[in-house]
């Protein structure tokens, strides 16, 4: 991808307004928008690194047995009414009538929608485990959104929920989505703190939260010398037992002849909010420094070619762009007409993991320049190995 062609909108001056940093580097680096206040429009490049993490999540979910569906956003109230948390949840709820006169509302979470789909389709315990998920947004009339999209109106969730016959199959799928959870957190390159946590509004007998310190955080945990530190909360895990199945008639013909309630489980993760949790811990003073493997882009290539356009540099910018893209690479190529100091600021800004920078004094000795965004060392190196060199070193 070429930068002219590309819709990267940075900002040099912090936003009025913003407090965290991740929320800072989020808008500075084009990643997203405020249409209003907790309400984000992603942009292009912020899109990538959402997609990046889906990708993880899916695999990981893919791996332990769970199969992706998309459930509706709009929701029956009556729906609600059955488990009573039209009534629990009424605070954070958008609520309206439609034009039949129905109320409806826009689902902050999809429990009672994903029992009334599999109470409809299973009926038998030969048809279980079962275990669905989703990515997908939520909307939450919070009162006080803070720190970007860490708590906003409108968010991106994944849930997951496993229907079992009995406890011992619940538990069998709540350790594969424990153990996958701390799997998908590493490979965004995120440490987490896992504590055993108050099942709340959700219900269950036991539960899990997946947290990561940093300042922005809402909750507390403590570190290995036993210090407090705030702390984000990037997941939670639930066993719910047989609170939704009960109360809206979710039940299964057991082997005995018997009919019994399903037995859940729900399995959460704030998807928008691991990317503010990733800026949150890797990032330094000129901006965020992405781990790779949910990096909007591998490598980005800076050519210094200058207002007059030299034409070896422009080149040699475009065939390394043609051979790395042919090898599976995601290449950014700032092609733009701008000085050498603005393109450093924006590649250390937007955090690109790798940098190949393409200068008129370099190249004359046959040299090109590479470097980590993670590291102050910068690589020189002749302008014919670079290419091998990244293909054995970055596989």
């Amino acid at each position: 991808m070429y930068w002219s062609k590309y819709f990267i909108p940075t900002l040099k001056e912090i936003p009025i307004g913003t407090e965290a940093v991740s929320h800072q580097l989020l808008l500075r680096a084009g990643l997203a928008h405020m249409l209003t206040s907790g309400v984000y429009s992603y942009l292009p490049l912020g899109y990538q690194v959402l997609a990046r993490v889906e990708k993880i999540i899916c695999e990981e979910m893919n791996a332990v047995g769970a199969h992706q569906l998309l459930l509706p956003s709009l929701h029956p109230i009556d729906l609600w009414q059955q488990t009573g948390r039209d009534e629990t949840l009424k605070e954070v709820m958008y609520r309206f009538k439609d034009k039949k006169g129905r109320e409806m509302c826009l689902g902050p979470t999809h429990e009672e929608v994903i029992t009334d789909l599999v109470k409809s389709f299973v009926q038998s315990y030969r048809q279980l485990p079962v275990t669905l998920y989703q990515i997908q947004t939520k909307f939450r009339d919070e009162m006080r959104t803070r720190f970007g999209i860490v708590r906003a109106c409108e968010f991106i969730m994944k849930d997951a929920y496993s229907f079992d016959r009995d406890a011992a199959g619940l538990k069998k799928n709540y350790d594969l989505m424990y153990d996958a959870y701390q799997t998908i957190f590493k490979r965004c390159g995120l440490d987490v703190v896992i504590v055993q946590a108050d099942s709340g509004a959700m219900g269950g007998d036991m539960s899990h939260e997946f947290l990561v310190a940093a300042p922005i955080g809402e909750d507390t945990i403590k570190d290995d010398k036993g210090n407090s530190q705030v702390a984000i909360e990037l997941g939670h895990i639930f066993q719910l037992g047989t609170k939704y199945s009960q109360a809206q008639g979710a039940l299964f013909l057991d082997v005995d002849g018997k009919q019994k309630p399903m037995i859940m489980g729900c399995y959460g993760i704030g998807v928008s909010r691991i990317i503010a949790a990733i800026i949150e811990k890797h990032h330094d003073d000129k901006g965020i420094i992405w781990p790779r493997e949910v990096a909007p882009f591998d490598i980005e290539i800076l050519p210094l070619a200058g207002a007059e356009g030299d034409q070896e540099i422009v080149s040699l910018a475009n065939d390394y762009y043609q051979q790395l893209t042919q090898q599976g690479w995601r290449v950014l190529v700032d092609d733009r007409e701008e000085s050498p100091g603005r393109k450093f600021n924006d590649a250390d800004l937007i955090g690109i993991p790798l940098r190949l920078t393409i200068g008129k004094r370099t190249l004359k000795e046959g040299n090109v320049e590479l470097k980590q965004r993670d590291s102050q060392d910068v690589q020189l190196m002749n302008k014919n190995e670079v290419l091998e060199y990244l293909f054995n070193q970055h596989v």
